[in-house]
C-alpha cells in the first residue's frame, strides 16, 4: 500500500514562484535519497507543470507531497488551475502543439518522466496534473488499492487540523478521517490521533474504532471522525461517523450517502451507529471534511470519475474548497485488473 505523506502548497502566479516550487521539490527528492538522474527529472516535472500554469492560467497552485511504498520513495507533483483549459487534451500532449506560441513540449515531457501521469482538462474550465517521479529505476510500485487525496491547511496556518490515515486487512481496506476541532497544531494532534487506529488497528471493527478514538482524544480538543471499512470479500462497507465528515458511494449511476451522528470524538459521544451498505467491483467511496463544500456534482465533470483518485480530489479541492477552514478530500477505490 502506497503511503502518501504531508501535503504542501506553492501558489504559482509569477516566474520566481515557480522556482519556489522547484527547490521545495529538489528539497524533499534529497531527504528521501533520490539519486541525480531521479532528482532531476522531479525538478524538470515541477518546473513543465508550473510553467505551463503560468503561460496558460496566469495562475494556479502546485501541490507536492512524499510517497512511501516498502523500501522505495517518490513524490507525487499536482499542478492546479482555472485557466481556459483544453479541448484536445490528446492534441496537446503531442510534441510541437501549444496554445502560447512556445515550442508545445511540456505535456509531453511530462508524460515520458513521470511513471504515473493523468491529465483533466475541460475547456473554458481550468486543467489539473496529477503525477508521480519514485527512487529507483523500475516504474511506480502498484497495489491493490488506489488512493487519492488532498488535505491541506486554511492559508492562515502552516499545519492542517485535518487528517487521514487507510490500513490493509485481510479483506479488504479501512480509511479513516478526522478534523481537529480549530486549526493548527494542536487540531491536528486531535485528528491525528484518531486516524492513527485505522493504520494501526485495520482489522478491528469501525464502531470499536471509534470507541477507541474515544478514548484516545481524551485530554485533547477532540475531533469530528468517520471510518469506513470495506470487505471485498463480503462485497459490503461498513461506516461509522461522529460530526461533520462527508461521505458518499459511487457505484456506477448511484449515489449513496453515509450518515453520522452528532458529537465530538474525545468529548461528547453520544451514540456510534454502523451502517452497512452494498460494495461492488469498480465502486468508489468519497470522503471529506466541512472545509469542502457539499454541492458538488461528479456528473458536472464528464468523464472525471474515470481518472486517477488523486485526480478526482484535485478537481474537488479547486472547486469547492471553502478557503476559510481546513480542507480534506479522499478518493479510494480498488485497481482495476489488466
Amino acid at each position: 500500500m502506497n503511503r502518501l505523506g504531508r501535503q504542501a502548497t506553492f501558489h504559482v502566479g509569477e516566474s520566481s514562484e515557480i522556482a519556489a516550487a522547484r527547490r521545495a521539490g529538489n528539497t524533499l527528492a534529497r531527504q528521501l535519497g533520490f539519486d541525480e538522474t531521479r532528482a532531476g527529472q522531479l525538478a524538470i516535472v515541477i518546473t513543465e507543470a508550473a510553467t505551463n500554469i503560468l503561460k496558460h492560467a496566469g495562475e494556479g497552485e502546485i501541490l507536492l507531497r512524499a510517497l512511501h511504498a516498502g523500501e522505495r520513495a517518490g513524490v507525487e507533483v499536482i499542478a492546479l488551475d482555472r485557466g481556459p483549459g483544453m479541448a484536445n487534451v490528446a492534441l496537446r500532449m503531442e510534441d510541437g502543439n501549444s496554445t502560447a506560441g512556445t515550442y508545445g513540449v511540456g505535456l509531453g515531457a511530462i508524460g515520458r518522466l513521470a511513471p504515473e501521469f493523468d491529465i483533466y482538462s475541460v475547456e473554458g474550465q481550468g486543467t489539473v496534473l496529477f503525477m508521480t517521479v519514485w527512487s529507483g529505476a523500475a516504474g511506480a510500485p502498484l497495489s491493490d488499492w488506489e488512493v487519492g487525496a488532498v488535505c491541506l491547511p486554511i492559508p492562515s496556518e502552516e499545519v492542517c487540523g485535518d487528517a487521514w490515515d487507510v490500513g490493509l486487512a485481510s479483506w479488504g481496506l479501512t480509511i479513516g478521517m478526522a478534523d481537529g476541532l480549530g486549526h493548527g497544531p494542536e487540531a491536528a494532534a486531535a485528528s491525528e490521533a484518531a486516524v492513527a487506529l485505522v493504520a494501526e488497528r485495520p482489522a478491528v471493527g469501525v464502531s470499536e474504532l471509534m470507541q477507541l478514538a474515544h478514548g484516545a482524544l481524551h485530554g485533547t480538543r477532540g475531533a469530528a471522525v468517520a471510518i469506513a471499512a470495506i470487505d471485498c470479500d463480503a462485497g459490503e462497507l461498513t461506516f461509522a461517523g461522529i460530526g461533520n465528515i462527508a461521505g458518499c458511494i459511487f457505484d456506477g449511476a448511484a449515489r449513496r450517502h453515509l450518515m453520522s451522528h452528532n458529537g465530538i470524538v474525545g468529548s461528547n459521544l453520544r451514540k456510534v451507529q454502523k451502517f452497512s451498505h452494498p460494495w461492488a467491483p469498480g465502486a468508489m467511496l468519497i470522503m471529506h471534511s466541512d472545509g469542502l463544500g457539499t454541492r458538488w456534482d461528479l456528473d458536472a465533470y464528464p468523464g472525471l470519475v474515470f481518472r486517477h483518485p488523486g485526480l478526482i480530489a484535485a478537481v474537488l479541492y479547486r472547486d469547492f474548497a471553502r478557503q476559510r477552514d481546513d480542507a480534506s478530500v479522499l478518493v479510494v477505490r480498488e485497481r482495476e485488473l489488466a
